[in-house]
């Protein structure tokens, strides 16, 4: 039985999982296409925002007012604005790291050297104790932290949890204990937005484990792909989940119609890719799959709420191969995630339309139906980017054009 409209003021959220710099500039895509086309949602107005590892740069903007298009226009545009990001702060190496592990070196080989002579054949052993002088991440993720603290303190912007309008919940997990911990809530709201964020995102191996109160953080994701039960348990009516990494489905392109393209490389099977497609279908799957899991959870769980989830399509080869890392082509990788979001509207219209309209929101069709529209800047002027050719543009206006016709006819008993 379908539920009734509600007769209050509904209690939107908004849930962003990581992905890495590749997973921000997807969801910078996809919530601008949001944005334009469904009335009856600020994303700067969500009762609660959730934000996991690069999730929670995007949370953390929108609850301080930047909307999805000033996150494109610092993230992505090649501007002069003081506030632009700069990708090279990513890779700032970690010399602090560096130097404490380098100075545990000599102390360290010596426990080894005796391990080694007082345990013949223990080299096991004794390499184990070497191992800790290695690094616990390559990049300074302090970097995060100082650039969030200088745009969030800005006239109308703020650094303290306490002081947003609405509620922002940070997810890091605990490196000692593998628990999640929502920073924003009591107890732990008093620790600064950027610092909740730098932890959020330390993935292992990149950025070290950052240091809040004698507690070592880590990227989010360790736990959950989303966490979005710490919304649902907020009481929010609606929750929106935008979640940017799915495993690749590479048996749409069979052997006959040669093979999965990327670029200039043609592969039949993702194991010719080599180790680092094999891990980043495994990760994507791993990930993917507890997220599956949460979902179908969250269901019996919060029947009262309504969850959409928006992602990419399986078979986009652009999304997965691309390195999750990468920051080159962010251009490109943003306009193609926010065509891919208009596109999938459109398609999902007569699917979303009755559970959005429960909460006072509808799809506005004329602006999908803009073949014009582009979000980012430099490729309208460079006219770079283009969807599909006139005639596929054409095909596809017409074949939605019987499909709501056929739902016509349907709804009245004629097909």
């Amino acid at each position: 039985m379908a539920r009734a409209p509600s007769s209050h003021r509904p209690r939107i959220g908004l849930a962003l999982a990581g992905g890495g710099p590749l997973g921000a500039i997807y969801e910078i895509g996809v919530l601008s296409a949001l944005a334009e086309a469904l009335r009856g949602v600020d994303f700067n107005e969500a009762e609660v925002y959730v934000g996991v590892s690069a999730g929670s740069f995007i949370a953390a903007g929108l609850a301080n007012g930047y909307t999805p298009q000033d996150l494109s226009r610092l993230f992505i545009e090649d501007t002069h604005s003081e506030d632009r990001f700069d990708p090279a702060l990513l890779l700032r190496p970690a010399l602090r790291e560096y130097g404490r592990r380098i100075a545990s070196l000599p102390p360290l080989a010596a426990e080894a050297a005796w391990a080694y002579l007082t345990g013949p054949g223990d080299a096991l052993g004794a390499l184990q104790r070497l191992g800790r002088a290695l690094p616990t991440g390559l990049f300074d993720g302090g970097e995060i932290d100082r650039y969030l603290s200088r745009i969030f303190a800005a006239a109308g912007r703020t650094n303290d949890f306490r002081r947003l309008r609405h509620r922002l919940y940070i997810v890091a997990a605990e490196l000692d204990t593998g628990e999640s911990v929502a920073f924003g809530s009591p107890g732990v709201d008093h620790v600064p937005i950027s610092r909740a964020v730098q932890a959020s995102s330390a993935l292992p191996g990149l950025f070290p484990p950052v240091d809040i109160g004698g507690h070592y953080f880590v990227d989010g994701a360790l736990r959950k792909t989303l966490h979005a039960s710490v919304a649902l348990a907020h009481g929010v009516d609606l929750l929106i989940c935008v979640n940017p990494l799915v495993p690749y489905y590479a048996r749409h392109h069979s052997l006959g119609a040669g093979g999965m393209r990327h670029r200039d490389h043609r592969l039949e099977k993702l194991v010719e890719g080599g180790l680092p497609v094999v891990l980043a279908q495994t990760y994507r799957a791993i990930i993917h799959s507890r997220l599956d899991a949460g979902m179908e959870r969250y269901k019996t769980a919060y029947p009262d709420a309504d969850i959409v989830l928006f992602q990419p399509n399986r078979s986009d080869a652009d999304m997965f191969f691309t390195n999750l890392f990468s920051y080159s082509g962010r251009h490109r990788l943003c306009e193609h995630a926010y065509q891919k979001m208009r596109r999938e509207l459109w398609e999902r219209r007569h699917e979303l339309a009755p559970t959005l309209a429960r909460h006072g929101i509808g799809i506005d069709a004329a602006v999908l139906r803009d073949e014009k529209r582009t979000l980012v800047r430099s490729l309208r002027r460079r006219r770079e980017y283009r969807i599909d050719s006139t005639a596929s543009r054409t095909a596809r206006s017409l074949a939605h054009t019987l499909d709501d016709l056929q739902r016509w006819l349907a709804g009245r008993g004629i097909a």
